[in-house]
C-alpha cells in the first residue's frame, strides 16, 4: 500500500472540513475555550483539533511552542475528569501543523471550566459545541448507576409512545405538560427512553428535541 506525505494526509483532513468529529483551530489563546471542545469531543464521538488552520481551511501554522501548552493545560488542568488525548505535529511549506485526536469517553460526562469552581459539559453536534441539555446529564446519570435502571410503561411512558407515533418529536417541555408531571421527572422518563435505545436526542433550529428511533 503507497505511503501518503505529511501534505497529503493533512490536505485530505482539511478537505474534510470541520464537522461533528473535527475542528479547525488557527490559534489558541485561551485554554478554557479549548477545554469546551475536548469536553464536547469526549462526550459524542470523539475527534480531533487542528490547530493552525483557519475556518475557511488554509493553513497558518501554529505560531509557538507554547499553544502545545495551552492545549496539555486545557486536558488536564480544565477539563473534569482530565482527558487523554495524543498530539502529532506536521510540516506543511514550511508552516507546522498541531493535531491532537480526543478519544470518546467512556464514562460520561467530561466537563470543562467555564469560570473557577463551575464546570460544564458539552456535546458536539456537526461543527458546533453545543452545552449538554439535562437530558444528557441523566442519560450519562444513568448508565454510571450501579443500581441500572428499567423502562416500566406506565400510562405515562405509553403517553409518550402514543404522543411520538402522531407527531415528529417532542421537548421536555411539551412531555412535562402533556403527562402533567414537573420538568425533572420529563428528564428522567425520557432519559430512559433515550438510554435504551428507543428516543434520539435531535438538535434542529437551536433547540432539542426527541424522537422515536426508526428502524435500521
Amino acid at each position: 500500500m503507497k505511503s501518503i506525505s505529511e501534505k497529503e494526509y493533512l490536505q485530505r483532513l482539511i478537505a474534510e472540513g470541520e464537522h461533528q468529529q473535527q475542528d479547525f483551530k488557527f490559534e489558541i489563546s485561551d485554554a478554557r475555550k479549548i477545554a469546551r471542545s475536548l469536553s464536547a469531543f469526549s462526550n459524542t464521538d470523539g475527534g480531533r483539533l487542528l490547530i493552525g488552520v483557519k475556518d475557511n481551511g488554509r493553513i497558518a501554522g501554529v505560531r509557538s511552542e507554547e499553544e502545545v501548552y495551552m492545549i496539555e493545560a486545557a486536558a488536564t488542568l480544565y477539563c473534569s475528569p482530565p482527558v487523554e488525548i495524543t498530539m502529532q505535529t506536521y510540516t506543511v511549506e514550511g508552516k507546522t501543523i498541531l493535531v491532537a485526536e480526543i478519544p470518546k469517553a467512556v464514562q460520561k460526562p467530561i466537563q470543562a471550566q467555564v469560570e473557577p469552581d463551575k464546570y460544564m459539559a458539552y456535546v458536539r453536534v456537526a461543527d458546533e459545541n453545543i452545552l449538554a441539555t439535562p437530558v444528557h446529564l441523566a442519560v450519562w446519570r444513568q448508565k454510571n448507576s450501579p443500581r441500572g435502571s428499567l423502562v416500566k410503561y406506565t400510562d405515562r411512558e405509553q403517553l409518550l409512545l402514543d404522543y411520538l407515533s402522531a407527531h415528529q418529536e417532542i421537548t421536555v417541555s411539551r412531555y412535562s405538560r402533556l403527562a402533567h408531571i414537573s420538568y425533572r421527572s420529563a428528564v428522567e422518563h425520557i432519559a430512559r427512553f433515550v438510554r435504551f435505545g428507543l428516543l434520539d436526542i435531535c438538535f434542529e433550529h437551536h433547540r432539542f428535541c426527541y424522537r422515536l428511533r426508526q428502524g435500521e
